[in-house]
């Protein structure tokens, strides 16, 4: 019986603290409840935070921020007022401002609503002065950027107010805020950012502020945006716009050893700071307009080419790994050579039998076309050899987006067999009807990063790192992808004979005259076929004019894609582009001071306004 009263007390015992604990969390747990329910009633006021600043790879200040203010109005709060002498203090068109007081009455006639934005802290100050003479409206104050550059726009991007989309999209904004929509900025918006902090208030019926709730116990306060450091060196990223004046096209320069991008230029660009005045929407129509130079298209991502002499690298690489060549292999070359009923020209200057180590520093159309015939031709059917070729060529990042740290970018076109079964509408395609693709041609298109990456995994035989541009996130892990290896399909041991005739292009080939002295230089030159429409006829312009290049050739610090559109022949622009670029980053440099007032004075415009002179022209 004993036993059994000591268990009976035991139970009650727990069912006692059982109660009680329950009872404690509930009252607790209600309070916390009805606190969160009361605050949800109350007016928030959220602060925005400091933006995080952006740095260039030596840790000098890109990006910044400046206040900004706009206007506000709530109905409620107001009375009669001149709306001629307000729309005149605000810089405003009078229609304009009677358009957004009447949305603001239907909107809500106890809830503040933007009326103008943009101001900068000289513009707003006289509006400030005498805005006690308008009841109902009121300035607020936010940041917008400061570019300490008027460099590498497409690189850094940059902010607009958000619309009625991104509001909705994304609980985070709030009306009058800004968000990243290009570069850098959008692609980092939610690091950059930071979070919001939030003041609670309470008001009376017409939603003035009374009082703080419970002198701010519940307020939070802002957390910073991480700052952000990336690769550009922004003295190399000035010097290349310096050269790339007057002309449209794109540079790309990248660490092979990291795949950190060194620069990345898009001629013509624009000054970023243009747009953070209050009439940048101006800037940015008129920018929309242009187009002839079209300054917000971003060549060097998205500019699609026909890689021209520069992939007959790939074409050799890929003919050393599977066999089809080896460095005994020539081809004679009359000056070119016949396939079927048509002829192929070639400019290399050879009268007879061709070796690879002469065919890569004079460019011999006819070796890398036969290369890439007997690449084809060796499988058991064409659609078979172009599967394979394709793969190969693929795994050098050709015909991908390549997954670099930027919100816009182009695949390219690397076509495999299915390609072609589209392309030629039936299965009875040879390798004669693509052979265009062996001198970088046919339908073959690559943008500027992507060869850049392609010379930076030659420069690294046989392998390559993402190209990225963040190098330092403020207490942030950079995103391991960048850190990742990728091999190509192509063995190491077959880089060498490629990279020696590189080299020859320098000493004795086509871009001899581009030579930098006392630098160790690997590239190759190439001349893209360019044609147009016009009223109904084809018509040939001036050839695009590219270049790639490493160095030194033994350690490469530096790889260099350049595309300059209309340029001519590749030895003519690109080359003497690429040798000064790789000079002034390695040397700190300009060695050749005639070269680069030769280039600098280049004016291709004329040639592009040309083409754009009548409304008939437009691309086959």
């Amino acid at each position: 019986m004993n036993g059994k009263f000591k268990i009976i007390v035991a139970f009650l015992m727990l069912l006692f603290l059982t109660v009680e604990a329950r009872l404690y969390w509930l009252q607790n747990t209600q309070n916390t409840y009805k606190e969160q329910a009361t605050l949800n009633a109350l007016t928030k006021e959220y602060i925005n935070p400091a933006r995080g600043f952006i740095y260039d790879r030596k840790g000098r200040l890109l990006v910044s921020n400046q206040p900004v203010f706009s206007i506000w109005f709530t109905p409620a709060q107001s009375r009669a007022f001149d709306t001629l002498a307000l729309a005149r203090l605000a810089g405003m068109d009078t229609t304009e401002l009677k358009k957004k007081i009447r949305r603001a009455y239907r909107y809500s006639r106890v809830k503040p609503s933007m009326i103008a934005s943009g101001y900068l802290k000289t513009d707003i100050s006289p509006l400030r002065a005498v805005l006690f003479r308008f009841p109902g409206f009121e300035i607020r104050k936010n940041q917008i950027r400061k570019y300490h550059t008027s460099h590498a726009a497409n690189v850094l991007g940059y902010l607009q107010e958000v619309n009625e989309r991104m509001l909705r999209r994304d609980p985070f904004y709030r009306q009058g805020d800004w968000a990243g929509v290009t570069g850098l900025e959008k692609y980092y918006e939610k690091i950059l950012r930071g979070k919001k902090g939030v003041r609670y208030y309470e008001r009376d019926k017409l939603n003035r502020i009374i009082k703080s709730y419970k002198n701010g116990l519940w307020d939070t306060l802002p957390v910073p945006g991480k700052d952000l450091r990336i690769s550009i060196d922004i003295d190399l990223q000035a010097f290349i716009d310096t050269l790339m004046a007057g002309k449209h096209g794109a540079v790309v320069a990248i660490e092979p050893s990291s795949g950190e991008i060194l620069a990345l230029v898009s001629a013509p660009s624009y000054d970023p700071e243009l747009l953070t005045r209050r009439d940048r929407n101006k800037y940015i129509a008129e920018w929309l307009r242009d187009k002839v130079h079209q300054p917000l298209f971003d060549r060097a991502l998205i500019g699609a080419y026909p890689p021209g002499s520069p992939f007959k690298l790939v074409n050799a690489l890929v003919g050393l790994q599977t066999g089809q060549i080896d460095r005994g292999t020539h081809y004679v070359c009359h000056h070119g050579f016949k396939y079927g009923n048509r002829f192929m020209r070639c400019h290399c200057g050879a009268n007879g039998p061709v070796y690879l180590s002469y065919a890569i520093p004079y460019s011999c159309n006819t070796f890398f076309s036969k290369t890439y015939l007997k690449i084809i031709d060796a499988a058991s059917t064409p659609a078979e050899g172009v599967q394979r070729w394709s793969d190969m060529v693929r795994s050098f990042g050709l015909g991908d987006f390549l997954g670099y740290d930027l919100p816009v970018g182009r695949r390219g076109n690397i076509p495999d067999s299915s390609y072609y079964h589209r392309y030629f509408g039936h299965r009875r395609w040879k390798s004669m009807n693509i052979i265009s693709n062996g001198i970088g041609q046919g339908q073959i298109l690559t943008t500027p990063i992507q060869m850049a990456n392609l010379t930076a995994a030659i420069a690294n035989r046989g392998f390559y790192y993402t190209p990225h541009l963040a190098v330092e996130i403020q207490d942030t892990v950079i995103d391991p992808r960048f850190r990742r290896k990728h091999l190509t399909a192509v063995d190491s041991a077959y880089f060498e004979p490629v990279i020696r005739g590189m080299r020859e292009v320098y000493e004795k080939g086509t871009a001899r005259y581009s030579r930098i002295p006392g630098l160790d230089m690997a590239g190759k030159t190439g001349t893209s076929e360019n044609f147009i429409i016009r009223n109904g006829q084809k018509v040939k312009m001036p050839d695009h004019s590219i270049f790639v290049a490493f160095a030194p050739a033994d350690r490469p610090r530096i790889a260099v894609s350049v595309f300059i559109e209309n340029g001519g022949y590749g030895a003519n622009v690109a080359a003497p582009i690429a040798s000064l670029v790789i000079d002034k980053y390695l040397n700190d440099t300009i060695s050749r001071r005639d070269l680069y007032e030769r280039v600098r004075h280049i004016n291709l415009y004329p040639i592009y306004e040309s083409k754009h002179a009548t409304d008939s022209l437009r691309k086959p």
